[in-house]
């Protein structure tokens, strides 16, 4: 097993991981976002009101995109067992 091929699997999990993880970031920034804006316009300093909303669209994303994130898993893991007999031979 070469260093390059470590790179290689490190670079992979990296990019695999922050693709699995940028919808839930994403969304919960927005949402964030959003709801600071509306407390800084109304003036309503509500803890509970910046937790709820982000709690509703992180949810909904993992929903609809759950499907993707668990594809995206599987192939991510079977391109790693395919690596094994590789890495063993080197």
């Amino acid at each position: 097993m070469t260093d390059t091929m470590v790179l290689h699997i490190g670079l992979m999990a990296m990019m695999t991981a922050a693709k699995l993880a940028a919808p839930v970031l994403l969304t919960a920034l927005f949402v964030g976002l959003a709801v600071g804006l509306l407390q800084s316009v109304t003036q309503i300093q509500e803890v509970t009101l910046t937790f709820v909303p982000k709690f509703c669209a992180v949810g909904l994303v993992l929903l609809l995109a759950g499907g993707w994130m668990l594809n995206e898993l599987v192939s991510f893991a079977l391109s790693m067992f395919a690596l094994i007999p590789e890495m063993i031979s080197s």
